[in-house]
């Protein structure tokens, strides 16, 4: 299944009331379906129109679906991508998603973005009895005036110790940049055929596949996925929507905006009277964003083959991203 992120979308309504004793044991039914089309709104609503009448017939005959599909721009499973289109060139795709930046996607050119790794608190159970006992103690002395102080201290104190506890394990075999990295590192060594790009995101690492193209679903995605531990989320959603995406424009808050896309919800489309609100929305977003970068070329690792489609989305995700530039990350 190739991937698909159509231009128009539409929505269907059908809804019906019965007799009591209807065979179903319903006094009424509602059910809404979405419809798409790259060609005209008349046909994404004709679309609409067949989904949901198909739908409420199988969900009246005892089947378990969904009345309603869900208002997200992606991630819906049997749903293609839900943004408005910002740019095409042949296969690549570039839409805005739901918090106003830039996505590029792609259905062959395989992207993965890697979070670096938060710290795990290392508080204890026995931080807790040992502040109590000690509270105890001390309360029972001063027949308890000093009790409750102490615990708070002690908490406090136990806090502090955790949380440098915290620190100095997640600084541990070179922090989570180095975690990341050396995951890379080892895909590399035991992939030496294999070429990527490496990029520095705000929060994390970027890869970009190089040497060939890739179907979503193929098993070498999945374990690439899982050996420089990419997010899991991404790697559902690649499969999903038979598409690889990478973001390729700040995101706003980053960069000093800080209200939502207009109107609310972002998700595509809008009606045509809101359109100006999330027009000038856009302007000041894509004005300020000139300044940022969204991700900075790091190096190339393993081999230096590529083929004529990767080369093309790299050179158009370099420069959306201003990857080559000195500009702040965001």
């Amino acid at each position: 299944m190739a991937m698909i992120v159509p231009e128009f979308w539409a929505e269907a309504r059908v809804h019906e009331a019965f007799d009591k004793g209807h065979a179903s044991g319903r006094r009424s039914l509602t059910v809404r379906r979405f419809g798409w089309s790259d060609a005209s709104l008349h046909e994404a609503q004709a679309m609409a129109d067949a989904r949901a009448r198909e739908a409420f017939d199988r969900i009246l005959a005892g089947e378990s679906l969904l009345k309603r599909e869900p208002r997200v721009p992606y991630d819906a499973e049997g749903l293609p991508i839900r943004e408005q289109i910002v740019e095409r060139d042949g296969d690549l795709v570039v839409t805005r998603n739901s918090y106003g930046a830039r996505c590029l996607n792609t259905p062959e050119v395989l992207f993965a973005d890697v979070d670096f790794d938060e710290p795990t608190s290392a508080w204890r159970r026995s931080y807790f009895w040992t502040s109590l006992a000690l509270a105890i103690g001390v309360g029972i002395i001063t027949r308890w005036g000093l009790g409750v102080l102490t615990m708070i201290a002690m908490l406090w104190l136990f806090a502090w110790i955790a949380s440098l506890q915290s620190r100095r394990r997640h600084r541990a075999d070179g922090g989570p940049e180095g975690r990341a990295t050396a995951r890379i590192q080892a895909f590399v060594a035991a992939h030496p055929d294999w070429h990527l790009r490496l990029y520095r995101t705000p929060k994390g690492l970027r890869l970009l596949v190089m040497h060939r193209v890739f179907d979503p679903n193929e098993a070498a995605v999945i374990e690439f996925f899982d050996a420089i531990g990419a997010d899991s989320y991404y790697a559902l959603l690649c499969r999903r929507q038979h598409c690889f995406r990478a973001r390729v424009s700040p995101k706003p808050w980053r960069i000093g905006i800080q209200t939502y896309l207009r109107p609310r919800p972002g998700v595509w489309p809008i009606a045509a009277e809101r359109l100006p609100e999330r027009e000038r929305w856009v302007a000041d977003y894509e004005r300020k964003a000139e300044g940022y970068a969204s991700c900075r070329f790091v190096e190339a690792l393993g081999s230096s083959d590529y083929v004529t489609a990767t080369r093309s989305v790299q050179r158009a995700h370099d420069d959306w991203c201003r990857a080559t530039t000195t500009l702040p990350l965001a």
